[in-house]
């Protein structure tokens, strides 16, 4: 009697490709079916992308039990969240006294195993050198099986100086990622009378790009122009650089967004295409559109 051959688990990709957000009823008709309910997003999302910004936590803090419950039984067990500490624990508290609200925030995430990526600690502009310690504290306590990166805007993070170095340096010997946020594209052209391109270039630093992997998960936030040659022109030095990093054993996750990210899928695609890591599966909605 031959002995039953397990389901094969499904295999991680190499590079996790997502998006800002997955709530976003202006992605009807495209990567949502036309008549799509909110509550069919994430279902239809993780068809396609395999990783996503958890932004939600940012502004309103740890999920409720059943809604962790919920992306669970919605996302295939390769699929990971890369959620935000909330800003009150950054921004309002600055990450001093931070330690019972920390751990209770990763245990409302826990309940999500595997597809838990790396949480993603962004700190406020202004928080700089001095406030490192602080950044220390928290990396030194923080547990060993859940993923973690971070965000800094502080101009004198971007010098190559002391505080540079020293931040880099606390982020390698915590094997902590260090998010690269690369705003070239969407500062490549003066705003001009386009209200999307004004509001994206007010909230977004203009910070240098330092291309650098101080963890195993580098993290890539790409921000679009509305001009697709010079998406592709900013784009074309990432392919080579992706591809050596997973090479070399790494797994990059690459989060797309546009100035207002009513084409962020579009854009997501066509940066997957010059990947040449295979294609992306349809667009439900584009799926849904073929039929009629």
């Amino acid at each position: 009697m031959s002995t039953p051959t397990a389901a094969p688990q499904p295999r991680a990709p190499s590079l996790y490709l997502g998006l800002p957000m997955w709530a976003n009823g202006d992605w009807r008709g495209g990567l949502y079916p036309r008549h799509a309910t909110s509550e069919d997003f994430l279902g239809d999302y993780a068809r396609v992308f395999s990783c996503v910004e958890g932004n939600t936590t940012f502004y309103s803090g740890a999920p409720r039990e059943a809604t962790v419950a919920n992306w669970v039984r919605q996302t295939p067990e390769n699929f990971r969240f890369c959620f935000k500490l909330p800003a009150r624990l950054t921004h309002e508290q600055r990450l001093t006294g931070v330690d019972a609200e920390l751990d209770d925030f990763l245990t409302r995430l826990a309940p999500l195993g595997p597809r838990l990526g790396p949480v993603m600690i962004q700190l406020p502009r202004d928080f700089g050198e001095d406030e490192l310690p602080r950044l220390e504290g928290v990396l030194g306590r923080w547990p060993s099986d859940i993923p973690c990166s971070v965000e800094v805007r502080a101009s004198e993070f971007f010098h190559k100086g002391s505080a540079e170095q020293q931040l880099n340096r606390l982020l390698i010997t915590h094997d902590v990622d260090r998010v690269m946020l690369d705003v070239r594209p969407l500062f490549a052209t003066p705003a001009g009378d386009d209200h999307r391109l004004k509001k994206a270039q007010a909230e977004k630093p203009r910070r240098p790009l330092h291309v650098l992997s101080t963890g195993d998960r580098p993290i890539v936030r790409f921000i679009g122009h509305l001009d697709e040659a010079l998406n592709n022109e900013r784009f074309t030095p990432w392919i080579e650089r992706l591809t050596l990093w997973i090479k070399q054993g790494k797994t990059p996750f690459l989060f797309v967004h546009t100035p207002d990210n009513r084409q962020a899928p579009q854009l997501a695609r066509r940066l997957h295409e010059r990947l040449a890591m295979g294609d992306l599966p349809a667009f439900p909605g584009e799926r849904q559109a073929a039929l009629f």
